[in-house]
C-alpha cells in the first residue's frame, strides 16, 4: 500500500478519536443532567429510578453533586480529546515513536474503560462508542506496522 495512505490510516483514527472524545466532553459540559445522558444503564447499575433516589430528603443536593461530577469528567474528557487532536497535529504521527507513545497510552485507556464498562454498565450505549475506538485503534496500528515495514 501507498506509504501516504498509510501514514494516514495511522493519523486520521487519532483525529478521529479527539474529535469524537471532545465532542463526548462537551455534552457532559452542557447537558442541564448530564447523568441522563446514560439514564439506562446508571437505573440498573444504581437498581432505583433517579425519581425515586431525588424523592428522599437526604439525597435533595444530590443532583448538584452529580451536576459537578459530571461537568468535572466533562472537563476531563473534552481536554484529553483536545490533547489528543494536539499531539496528533503537532506530530502528524509521523515517527515511530509518536505513533508508539499515542497507540500505546490509548491502549491502556482503552483496556480501562473496556474493563470499567464490562464490570458496571455493560449496557450502556457509551460500549458501542469504545467499540469504536478499538476498530480507529486497530485502524492505525496496523497502518503504522506496514508503514514501519515499507520504510525498512
Amino acid at each position: 500500500m501507498n506509504p501516504k495512505v498509510l501514514h494516514n490510516l495511522t493519523m486520521v483514527p487519532f483525529l478521529i478519536i479527539g474529535l469524537m472524545a471532545s465532542i463526548l466532553g462537551v455534552a457532559w459540559l452542557t447537558t442541564s443532567e448530564p447523568w441522563m445522558l446514560d439514564k439506562s444503564a446508571n437505573v440498573i447499575l444504581l437498581d432505583e429510578s433517579y425519581s425515586n433516589l431525588f424523592s428522599e430528603p437526604i439525597n435533595r443536593n444530590l443532583p448538584k453533586y452529580l451536576t459537578l461530577l459530571y461537568r468535572f469528567f466533562g472537563v476531563w474528557v473534552t481536554s484529553l480529546g483536545l490533547l489528543i487532536l494536539g499531539f496528533t497535529i503537532l506530530t502528524r504521527m509521523g515517527t515511530v515513536l509518536s505513533r508508539g507513545i499515542a497507540q500505546t497510552i490509548t491502549l491502556f485507556t482503552l483496556i480501562g474503560i473496556s474493563t470499567l464498562e464490562a464490570i458496571f454498565i455493560p449496557s450502556s450505549p457509551f460500549v458501542y462508542v469504545t467499540i469504536l475506538l478499538w476498530i480507529l485503534w486497530i485502524i492505525s496500528v496496523f497502518a503504522g506496522i506496514s508503514l514501519r515495514k515499507h520504510a525498512g
